[in-house]
């Protein structure tokens, strides 16, 4: 942070000057002499570049980094083009946050401007939001925003991330809504009992695509139901699966959600992650959180601004819907050098590359006794399969050999995923372990 640097002690005099005052003592006179602090806070003493180097080494060191990784379930571990890191770590981009001062900000408005376009394009909606905190704050947001004043339920895919249900509940707790699960068959969303919780109390239907199994969902079907409905239509999708699969939009989604992390973010733990929003021109009023619009200038050049600023929480709080008023600008920016270095035809090869990659896992897998896969729909980079004994002693010994095993869904069941990072000889070993532990 070179250039980052607090005012001088000449700067800091001056400023007391204009003021009128003397010197620091002075400008805390306020301050009652009985609750100043009177001696130095017993905080341990700086340390040196070098040494915060070597703690913050050491613990760093205590993590486990898993070089092979076959878990998704919501984060993914995706091949990250050298130059993202390389722009998005440049200190003025860095300490960048949501943007008040339009003025002084064009540049990270800009950045915004660019990612909102990104996401439009991906997913074949009319208006994006700056985005939000992550994919299930994302879901949350555009179950909220679908309510009507005679429609409150919302009914959510069994098949959806059980993590983002939860966040979707949290949110929906402080509400009028109701939040009711549309139950499963065969791993993916029962449309007949859908067709039948349909009424006219129903704001919204969301589904996940592909869903939480690896499946992926007759999104057409579910469009045709609602067609000619008010009930409007939610999509969550994994960005990368749309290199190749239809678009929100061409399901006839009227919002489209999902987590951003696969677009250049690093799993880095959980987080920090990416939500992203995008919707209709019918909708754009509703989009909760920040909305950067491209304009002119009162000299006619190009410049960005937050547009629709009448409809945000922190001017009309008392008819908000949300009370997002931030975005991940860093993250959002991380997504939008991700999607400009790979491309629609980069894009689609890893898109591609992650789907075959699962198939030959899938297959790989149930050349084992007792590995079957458990539903035979059409998967993209995931799937879950039987397993010939408990799922935590498989996934031990996978742990020992440096390799981060499938997300256990039960005892004997286990979620798999590949992305185009997993290799060829990284499954045939996975392969070769798996047999020796039966």
């Amino acid at each position: 942070m070179g250039t980052y640097v607090p005012n001088t002690k000449e700067e800091q005099q001056a400023m007391l000057k204009a003021i009128g005052l003397n010197n620091m003592d002075e400008l805390f006179d306020v301050i009652p002499k009985e609750v100043r602090i009177k001696a130095p806070l017993d905080i341990p003493g700086g340390m040196s570049e070098m040494e915060v180097a070597r703690k913050i080494k050491n613990i760093a060191g205590k993590n486990k980094v898993f070089q092979t990784v076959f878990r998704g379930c919501g984060a993914y571990r995706h091949y990250i083009p050298a130059i993202v890191k390389q722009v998005t770590s440049k200190e003025e981009f860095i300490t960048a946050y949501t943007p008040y001062q339009a003025e002084i900000s064009q540049g990270i408005l800009q950045s915004i401007f660019e990612y909102q376009t990104m996401i439009c394009e991906l997913t074949g909606m009319d208006v994006s939001n700056a985005s939000v905190y992550d994919g299930a704050t994302a879901a949350a947001e555009a179950v909220i925003m679908s309510k009507e004043r005679n429609r409150k339920k919302a009914l959510v895919s069994a098949t959806v991330n059980p993590m983002v249900i939860e966040t979707i509940a949290t949110y929906l707790d402080g509400t009028d809504m109701e939040l009711e699960l549309v139950p499963a068959k065969d791993g993916l969303t029962d449309l007949e009992v859908l067709k039948e919780k349909l009424s006219d109390d129903t704001a919204c239907v969301l589904i996940q695509q592909p869903n939480f199994y690896g499946l992926l969902e007759d999104g057409d079907a579910v469009g045709k139901l609602l067609s000619g409905t008010d009930i409007k239509y939610i999509m969550s999708c994994n960005p990368i699966s749309l290199g190749i699969l239809k678009t929100p939009a061409e399901y006839g989604a009227d919002i489209a959600v999902g987590e951003g992390q696969p677009l250049g973010i690093s799993l880095s733990f959980g987080g920090p992650y990416l939500g992203f929003m995008a919707t209709t021109n019918k909708l754009m009023r509703r989009l909760p959180g920040r909305i950067v619009g491209e304009t002119k200038d009162s000299q006619g050049r190009r410049a960005y601004v937050l547009t629709l600023q009448a409809r945000e929480q922190h001017i009309r709080r008392e008819k908000a819907s949300s009370n997002i008023c931030s975005n991940q600008a860093l993250c959002a920016m991380t997504a939008a050098v991700y999607l400009a270095a790979m491309g629609k035809e980069g894009l689609k090869k890893a898109a591609v590359l992650s789907m075959s990659k699962a198939h030959y896992l899938a297959k790989r897998l149930c050349e084992i006794d007792g590995y079957n896969l458990v539903y035979r729909g059409e998967f993209f980079n995931e799937f879950v399969t039987t397993v010939n004994t408990d799922a935590d002693k498989i996934l031990k010994v996978l742990e020992d050999h440096g390799i981060l095993g499938g997300y256990p869904l039960s005892s004997n069941q286990i979620l798999w995923c590949a992305t185009e990072v997993n290799t060829k000889e990284e499954i045939d070993m996975l392969i070769e372990i798996l047999k020796e532990v039966a």
